[in-house]
């Protein structure tokens, strides 16, 4: 590996690539490490049925929209088919088997550890992704179940599980479309849903629910968090009666200040009301054979799944005391020329924002290099 760079981008999924685009639009240098030996690896490990939830309109990398023959909503392979060509029409190079194992100050710029040695950049880009690491909370009696159990980063297809009883746990997007799978083929899912869920459809009234929401932005957060549950009412019905109760926060605001997304639905719902999916409480504790839920009553299961969620991960390999702020552009991570991108989980879409927060990363980077260009020339 080169041992100087202008810039260090570190993962090769869409926001690493994105950025390399953008970059190299500009002219400017980099470097792409990704531990992986593939671009978009974690796409390529998405389950098996896997959508984008946002239209192709609103979710392409930047100089690249989807083609044409594409669906609105495009599934998993042909989203890897894009990623591979967007890498190749850029000329993106990822340098692969590149694990970051730190990242530090050094001199004006970072020096990044990595798996074929140290590597100088003037600027570095965490592009690491959201869902680096998948989450496993610890259930009291987790030890005692003798079925299968498995995080829903490995699971693929509903193959397995025919005919079997399957406990879901947690009804995130992951979740709700796990327990679908598994219903249309086969398998009996029951979902345990910890608190409230706000369920939003895919499209409301024909309009997709990305750019409804693009659009509920220009108004106030308030007024839209109290419209929002009268509107949701009529087009799925109450949905207390099967279980699934809405949050204390609104549907805004739980997206701004926890980043939650609320579940897109895309036919888990109606597979609810037909029973063909159940509903629990959180789990209690784990026993032999199941499940003891928080309202008393014990389910039996022959495998569990736990859509519990990710975490980044990328704390673990900066330099302690680095706080590189908010993903995209903010006056702390220009001046510290360390920038996060994808990690805004917002209302109009995640891929929607890595395009922008790319775009204006590759800006500020080539703007603050041509500005220490002009002052090492400038006479003494």
């Amino acid at each position: 590996m080169d041992d100087t760079t202008p810039v260090a981008i570190i993962g090769a999924g869409p926001a690493g690539l994105a950025v390399a685009a953008c970059l190299r639009q500009a002219g400017v240098d980099f470097i792409i490490m990704e531990k992986e030996q593939q671009a978009a690896p974690a796409w390529r490990r998405h389950y098996e049925r896997v959508h984008l939830h946002t239209t192709k309109r609103y979710s392409s990398l930047p100089f690249a929209p989807f083609p044409r023959h594409y669906p609105r909503y495009v599934p998993r392979d042909l989203f890897v088919d894009y990623i591979d060509a967007y890498a190749q029409r850029f000329d993106l190079r990822p340098q692969f088997g590149e694990t970051v194992k730190a990242i530090a100050r050094e001199d004006q710029g970072w020096r990044v550890e990595a798996t074929s040695g140290p590597l100088r950049a003037r600027h570095v880009v965490i592009a690491s992704g959201y869902n680096a690491e998948p989450l496993r909370p610890g259930f009291t009696g987790i030890d005692t179940f003798t079925g299968k159990t498995l995080h829903s980063a490995d699971y693929r297809n509903a193959m397995p599980f025919a005919g079997q009883s399957v406990l879901v746990v947690g009804m995130g997007n992951t979740g709700a479309e796990i327990a679908l799978d598994l219903a249309e083929n086969g398998a009996k899912p029951t979902i345990s849903v910890r608190g409230g869920v706000h369920v939003v459809p895919r499209e409301l009234f024909g309009v997709p629910i990305q750019m409804v929401g693009m659009a509920a932005r220009l108004g106030p957060q308030r007024v839209n968090d109290a419209l929002f549950p009268i509107i949701l009412d009529l087009v799925l019905g109450r949905l207390e009666k099967y279980g699934l109760k809405r949050p204390g926060q609104g549907l805004l605001q739980q997206i701004a200040v926890a980043s939650r997304i609320p579940v897109i639905d895309v036919g888990t719902i109606d597979k609810i009301r037909e029973g063909a999916i159940k509903v629990a409480p959180d789990i209690a504790e784990i026993s032999e054979r199941g499940a003891r839920f928080t309202d008393g009553k014990h389910g039996e299961f022959d495998a569990i799944i736990f859509a519990t969620g990710f975490r980044p991960g990328y704390a673990k390999f900066l330099e302690p005391g680095i706080q590189p702020g908010r993903s995209g552009v903010t006056a702390q991570a220009s001046d510290l020329g360390l920038y996060l991108v994808g990690f805004h989980n917002a209302v109009t879409g995640l891929l929607r924002e890595i395009a922008i927060e790319a775009q204006a990363i590759a800006d500020d980077i080539h703007h603050r290099l041509n500005r220490k260009k002009a002052t090492e020339i400038l006479p003494v």
